[in-house]
């Protein structure tokens, strides 16, 4: 690594339904709040990566959406690079900031994302979120994503290595720790009997598994390491960013793309799934959860349940998964959800989660997918986090 990067600070604009706001409402309060975090001002921004999914065909605003909104924040006259990636482009800004300053193109590095997807007409909304796939494929199959969810998670029912109480439970847990989250859209606890019987949406997923329609953004401020002071609290380095774009899959079986991706993350990092203490993993649904513990390698495959089950994954567990809430609960304003989980994971490596801080972190995972090809997310991104200060 060329140089070592550092998160200098975060902030989010709660998630959730904002009619009274716009775009540029959600994205200033989230960068202002960044900004702030880290002790510095708009002036102290050399580059951005802006990431927003769905404003041109939502808001009409296409082409130089990232400028338009920072302007806002009085940030101008440096370089700002649009960045749209389906689900993933928060965590793809970010990667690209941190690629940035590796390089030495910048010290000091804004990653920001925001989304509007609440309009008067909802089905424009769905519209948006269906061309995040291979639309001859999609109109090919005639299927859509949470279908895509329903068929993996019918192949575990019918196998027996998940229970249908375990797509409940899984959901009750992300909605518990949302409870606890100031910035969730969802913040109600439910039973697993509300779930079960929530309207279908694609069976087994019911409405209160799946993550829904959701306003909000999310800001990190990345910086070489000893370009900004990180005075009186602990420092969040990067410890390794890794992405991969979708790809054919082997009929015979074989890795996803998020195993492929979580692979070089640990590579770069040295470590691996063990070292790991808190994630934040891609649940649009929330029982994706059980899914992606096996594919970043924190259980044997095909114990995803299992591994939920031994209480693992709980806020007081071994490796709690989504203490945010998860996208099901948080929400998931897709240009902004993958900052959202690196702003959840720095807050909880310094200690700074309040009701749902788990036990002394010192590494922390993110693992954010987007899009569809025939079989594959089109874009994953996996981060590694680490807190360099022990606890005391």
């Amino acid at each position: 690594m060329a140089e070592d990067v550092v998160v200098a600070g975060v902030g989010m604009h709660p998630f959730g339904r904002h009619s009274g706001r716009s775009l540029k409402d959600l994205a200033r309060v989230a960068g202002l709040r960044a900004l702030l975090d880290a002790g510095i001002g708009p002036q102290g921004v050399q580059m951005v990566y802006s990431s927003n999914a769905m404003a041109g065909m939502l808001q009409g605003q296409e082409m130089v959406r990232g400028q338009t909104v920072l302007r806002e924040i009085g940030i101008e006259g440096v370089p700002v690079v649009n960045v749209e990636n389906a689900c993933a482009g928060g965590s793809t800004a970010f990667a690209q900031a941190v690629m940035a300053i590796r390089s030495g193109a910048a010290d000091v590095v804004l990653a920001i994302g925001f989304e509007k997807m609440f309009v008067a007409d909802r089905s424009r909304t769905l519209d948006a979120l269906e061309s995040a796939a291979d639309l001859d494929v999609v109109a090919g199959l005639g299927i859509q994503f949470t279908a895509v969810y329903g068929m993996r998670l019918r192949v575990r029912l019918a196998d027996g290595s998940i229970t249908r109480q375990d797509l409940a439970d899984v959901s009750v847990k992300s909605h518990a720790n949302g409870a606890r989250n100031p910035y969730a859209q969802h913040r109600v606890q439910v039973t697993a009997d509300q779930v079960l019987e929530s309207r279908t949406i694609a069976d087994p997923l019911t409405l209160l598994m799946c993550s829904s329609i959701c306003d909000g953004a999310a800001a990190v401020v990345l910086a070489r390491g000893g370009a900004l002071p990180q005075p009186g609290r602990p420092t969040v380095r990067v410890l390794a960013s890794a992405s991969t774009s979708g790809f054919t899959l082997d009929p015979a079986g074989g890795p996803s793309g998020a195993t492929l991706c979580a692979q070089r993350a640990y590579e770069q990092a040295g470590a691996g799934p063990g070292d790991v203490d808190v994630a934040e993993v891609h649940d649009a649904m929330a029982p994706a959860e059980l899914l992606y513990a096996e594919q970043l390698g924190f259980c044997p495959p095909g114990d995803g349940a299992r591994f939920f089950r031994s209480g693992a994954t709980a806020l007081d567990g071994r490796l709690p998964i989504n203490p945010s809430g998860g996208l099901a609960s948080r929400g998931h304003p897709v240009g902004a959800t993958g900052l959202g989980q690196l702003a959840e994971l720095t807050w909880q490596l310094r200690g700074e989660a309040g009701e749902r801080q788990v036990h002394r972190p010192r590494i922390a995972l993110a693992q954010n997918s987007g899009g569809w090809l025939e079989g594959e997310s089109a874009a994953v991104n996996v981060h590694l986090l680490e807190r360099t200060q022990r606890w005391t």
